[in-house]
């Protein structure tokens, strides 16, 4: 799913429909994202200080689901729980509608106006 996402980002910034900046958040966030999960996963295993659920959700609905994905299932964290597991689906059926909504007139409209102030 997450490479999925990931190449559908990378047509639409090839098809000029989103600018570039989007998928470099994509591939930061998801990035640090996977950073974090294996961190917290090692702190896990040691018992040591972990990463709150709080900021892996965050960091997930900013654009780092597709890297946690991943992390969850290469490092095999935060499978089993299910309030966290629920909250993680919420948070990535949140960005793709934040995502989708960059295709719609007011999407683009708030793009170019953000791309004119940042110039």
């Amino acid at each position: 799913m997450a490479t999925g996402f990931m190449l559908m980002v990378v047509t639409a910034v090839a098809m000029s429909a989103i600018p570039m900046p989007i998928l470099l958040l994509y591939l930061v966030v998801s990035s640090i994202t996977f950073g974090v999960y294996a961190f917290d996963k090692a702190a896990a295993e040691k018992g040591a200080w972990r990463t709150s659920e709080s900021t892996l959700h965050l960091l997930a609905l900013a654009g780092g689901w597709p890297g946690a994905l991943v992390a969850q299932g290469s490092l095999r964290h935060k499978t089993r729980k299910q309030p966290f597991r629920a909250i993680f689906c919420a948070t990535v059926v949140l960005n793709c509608t934040a995502f989708a909504w960059l295709f719609t007139a007011d999407g683009v409209n708030t793009l170019h106006s953000i791309a004119a102030a940042v110039a």
